[in-house]
């Protein structure tokens, strides 16, 4: 991976991934302490780490058991660079195990809220625990270490796991049972901002201002007096993706917009608008619907909608670089979250999960270089990039939106009169939202137009029309979220528009269900 959103002269951390589904988070808090990290497999190279040059380490959790001997392990050199490590969960027992001390299966397994009690002081605790306190964690294991390896003492201690919290202060190694990195241990993000910044003695210089400059610079290298194409979808990662690269290398860039008629209702026309007249940026513009949708009519199966989408998508974007032509790079909006988890760090799902991202390089036809601004950032940080960008606040706060569009937001068979209610009922969703004042407070907030239809009476008549499901969730990282507690008068409101507003819909209903910890997108 080429970083390019580190200056030497910045500190780095690095995170090495034992298949955790939640160390994505413990790269966002890192990051949001204003130090710059990156994740890696557990498996990387000691020439590798060394060249890295981290600050600090911190080994992740993951579904392994230590007591298993082809369970991972961390790089010996980690434990001999001379920079402080902090363990989390499996990362303390692989630690602890490496290091001369015992881990066990447990008989009390501890998973969720847990209670830990501080009962020695150490540096990671400094400022944030005292001791004596009794503080909320997020647990999740059933081994435990049993006995501690030379130089270390327990700090922290709960009903499963008596040395929940260990340290060496000397080494400055830190191991903790428990999960910082989650929301459900209220302290986490302070006790890992210590060991970044009091620990670790890294200064918090990464900022966007800084990321900005230092990818401008990096793409004019990159590309020099090369052609760069963008495909511009208006969501949030490319339109940013585009107007960096803009910035970077002018007129030198190009970008296509394809209109699959599964967009939003008025979207492509505000992208047309943006991107043409906002930032002057030279876009081509082609609407392809009706070739989306004739080969869609009638489709129902998930993974055919995805791969039928992505296949024409392709075919129509070539078509539209052929007639542009002498292009030398392809831009995409590709994101940290898509580089981790196309890559099975340790032999999980996630290479399936995340099929529809292309991050893994280009069709052998396509012999254009990739340019990837944005592979070294998380959601958040795409946003504020944009922010720092003057990109307009309906963009860069813009709810995420799946590359298939509508096509997914409808389970059963695709067909333009379907499109147009589910069209027109999200639009009332979102609208009333707004006029609510809370659409910065809501993730992701969308319509859903059910395979079923259900029995109603309408004025004097018996309808026999397509229900409706609404979803909104809050979340800060995209990784876990909660269903948006709306008022009952809200969801009256906006089930009324659509049931008056929209012929064919005779039913709305709130999905009241929330996103599991760990689950990686929504749809």
């Amino acid at each position: 991976m080429n970083t390019i959103a580190a200056t030497p002269a910045q500190d780095r951390v690095l995170i090495l991934d034992f298949g955790s589904q939640v160390t994505q988070l413990i790269g966002r808090r890192v990051r949001e302490a204003g130090v710059y990290c990156e994740i890696w497999p557990f498996s990387a190279s000691a020439e590798r780490i060394a060249a890295f040059a981290p600050r600090a380490i911190i080994l992740s959790g993951g579904p392994a058991s230590v007591t298993e001997g082809a369970s991972p392990r961390a790089p010996d050199l980690v434990f001999r660079l001379g920079v402080p490590v902090l363990g989390i969960c499996y990362g303390e027992q692989t630690m602890c195990a490496q290091l001369g001390g015992q881990v066990a299966p447990g008989d009390h397994r501890e998973f969720g809220r847990a209670f830990m009690d501080v009962i020695a002081p150490c540096a990671l605790f400094d400022g944030v625990w005292a001791v004596g306190a009794r503080e909320q964690v997020w647990m999740s294991h059933g081994d435990r270490v049993i006995s501690l390896p030379p130089g270390f003492v327990a700090v922290g201690a709960s009903e499963g796991a008596p040395f929940a919290a260990i340290a060496d202060d000397a080494r400055r190694f830190y191991g903790v049972q428990f999960h910082p990195e989650v929301v459900h241990t209220p302290h986490g993000t302070a006790l890992l901002r210590n060991f970044v910044h009091k620990v670790a003695g890294c200064r918090g210089d990464w900022t966007m201002a800084a990321f900005r400059a230092s990818s401008v610079a990096a793409i004019r290298q990159q590309v020099g007096q090369g052609r760069v194409i963008c495909g511009l979808s208006g969501g949030v990662d490319s339109s940013v993706a585009a107007v960096l690269i803009h910035e970077a290398i002018g007129a030198q860039l190009t970008c296509i917009f394809v209109d699959t008629g599964l967009m939003r209702e008025g979207e492509a026309e505000e992208v047309v608008a943006t991107f043409r007249d906002r930032f002057n940026i030279t876009l081509v513009h082609r609407d392809a619907s009706d070739l989306f949708l004739d080969a869609l009519e009638g489709q129902s199966d998930p993974e055919l909608k995805r791969k039928t989408i992505g296949r024409l998508f392709i075919e129509v974007f070539d078509e539209e670089a052929a007639k542009v032509g002498g292009a030398d790079f392809l831009a995409q909006g590709t994101l940290y979250p898509d580089v981790i988890e196309s890559v099975s760090f340790t032999g999980g799902p996630s290479v399936t999960i995340k099929s529809h991202h292309n991050v893994g390089g280009l069709p052998a036809h396509m012999r254009m270089k990739l340019v990837e601004p944005l592979r070294e950032l998380f959601k958040d940080e795409v946003r504020e990039l944009g922010r720092e960008l003057g990109i307009p606040h309906a963009i860069v706060g813009r709810h995420p939106f799946p590359g298939p569009g509508l096509a997914i937001r409808m389970p059963g068979g695709i067909s333009r009169q379907g499109l147009a209610m589910l069209r027109r009922a999200d639009t009332i969703f979102l609208e009333e939202i707004r006029n609510a004042g809370l659409y910065d407070a809501i993730w992701q907030a969308f319509a859903v137009l059910l395979p079923v239809r259900t029995v109603g009476v309408m004025g004097d008549g018996r309808t026999y029309d397509h229900a409706c499901a609404l979803r909104a969730v809050t979340s800060t990282d995209g990784m876990t979220a909660d269903v948006y507690p709306f008022e009952p008068a809200f969801l009256s409101r906006v089930a009324g528009r659509i049931v008056n507003e929209v012929r064919g819909i005779n039913r709305v209903t709130y999905d009241i269900t929330s996103k599991p910890p760990g689950t990686i997108e929504w749809e």
